[in-house]
């Protein structure tokens, strides 16, 4: 028992995981770089290709959907064969999609790169179906939530990464000239134009995709674990009855959906949030929204920062009730986000990022407890889940398109939707917390 005690998150049996755990934890800040340079293209590509925001849109929608449509056919390969096949897999379809922005480029049309876009996430959603639940089983089962957060720790390094790619290396270098500018042009000058952007877009894509497929070559050759792979028959439908019956992963399903939902709510509005407040305050348009974008970057390094520190805390704490503790918080802040205008209500925006960091790898964690082999199919409906990033925003635009509500600013009122997600997940982590103390 006191060898048991003394072992740390990644040994099991005595046998030591490091290597195989830093090489997979590697590939939560890959898919993290891949997330978050991702968002400002739907601006860049609108710009470029002069086309509508809803039409720019369509990048988030094969973003989107390429993690949806491949999480079950991921779970099924995994179980068929192994959770290093779903790295390499992940890794291969990751890398052909980034390289595919270069013949993208060549054709000068918009929907090559929303296929390009979709190869590559179809990679990202094998990656989370296959690193997650590999994470879990790489020390014993009364550490797995500790690791899965500690690995999810890296993963907002990546997203700060892709962030600061996006704006320094794409959105700073595009031609200056405004969408107003551009309609003007002719075809021969907008052609001229569009592939002399196209080029900057590429070249960070196409950098990753040679990264990516380095790290394929390094874990191929690399011996790694295969503590999971114990069952390689598939069947799907006899898995999904018998997981679905179990109370705290189909609730951990639910809970999943509103948590990305709040998250991708909370960094997406935050610019229109920010720039109706700083505006006020007698910033012009422009300078309100490079403002609005830098708090968002300190959201993110607070949502680091407090990852590493909730991880720690992990170690003391049921992590039922410190999910529903940041659950509380969270609302509070939200409440803070609606109810106090001006620079205070920003910074409780901000402060949020917070609370939401322990909360994807604690969710994925207690759903997947005790699941063993099932676990592949598990991490697929948890996966699927992320869709709640792509149904929830939307409604939250919604609100925001009104102007003013009950005689308050729109954007305000809309963090409503935020503040009932955080709701969900204060109660699954009370139903934890009571059947696990």
């Amino acid at each position: 028992m006191e060898k048991e005690k003394n072992e740390s998150i990644i040994t099991k049996d005595g046998v030591s995981y490091l290597v195989p755990f830093i090489l997979v934890t590697s590939c939560f800040a890959l898919w993290g770089f891949a997330n978050d340079i991702t968002n400002p293209m739907v601006k860049a590509f609108s710009k470029i290709f002069r086309m509508s925001v809803t039409d720019g849109a369509l990048v988030q929608v094969a973003f989107y959907g390429g993690y949806f449509a491949m999480a079950f056919p991921a779970a099924m390969f995994i179980r068929k064969y192994s959770y290093k096949a779903g790295v390499l897999m992940g890794l291969g379809l990751y890398a052909t999609g980034a390289i595919l922005f270069l013949p993208a480029s060549w054709t000068g049309m918009y929907y090559p790169f929303l296929a390009a876009y979709f190869i590559l996430t179809c990679g990202l959603s094998f990656l989370e179906t296959s690193c997650n639940p590999y994470i879990l089983s790489m020390g014993t089962e009364e550490t797995s939530t500790r690791r899965l957060n500690l690995a999810q720790c890296f993963n907002p390094m990546g997203s700060l990464c892709g962030m600061y790619v996006a704006m320094n290396f794409i959105q700073a270098k595009l031609n200056p000239a405004s969408t107003e500018e551009r309609a003007l042009l002719g075809d021969s000058e907008f052609a001229a134009m569009r592939d002399s952007d196209l080029s900057v877009l590429i070249t960070p894509y196409l950098i990753i995709g040679a990264v990516i497929a380095l790290m394929f070559l390094v874990i191929y050759f690399m011996k790694m674990p295969h503590n999971a792979d114990k069952n390689h028959d598939v069947h799907p439908l006899a898995t999904l009855k018998r997981i679905c019956r179990i109370d705290y992963y189909r609730e951990g399903v639910i809970a999943q959906f509103f948590y990305v939902g709040v998250q991708i709510m909370c960094w997406t509005f935050i610019i229109q949030y920010g720039t109706r407040v700083l505006m006020n305050e007698g910033m012009s348009e422009i300078d309100a929204e490079v403002m609005s974008q830098r708090y968002n970057i300190i959201a993110m390094v607070i949502f680091v920062t407090s990852r590493f520190i909730c991880t720690f805390f992990l170690k003391y704490i049921n992590a039922g009730a410190l999910l529903g503790i940041l659950a509380v918080v969270g609302s509070l802040l939200t409440l803070g986000v609606i109810f106090i205008d001006g620079r205070m209500g920003l910074y409780c925006l901000v402060a949020i990022s917070a609370c939401m960091s322990l909360m994807f790898p604690t969710i994925y964690g207690i759903a997947l407890q005790g699941l063993g082999d099932d676990a592949k199919f598990g991490a697929a409906g948890l996966i699927m889940a992320i869709l709640g990033g792509s149904v929830l925003p939307p409604l939250q635009a919604n609100i925001i398109d009104q102007g003013t509500m009950f005689g308050m600013p729109a954007v305000n009122v809309s963090f409503v939707l935020p503040l009932i997600c955080f709701l969900v997940i204060i109660v699954y982590g009370w139903r934890t917390y009571v059947r696990t103390k």
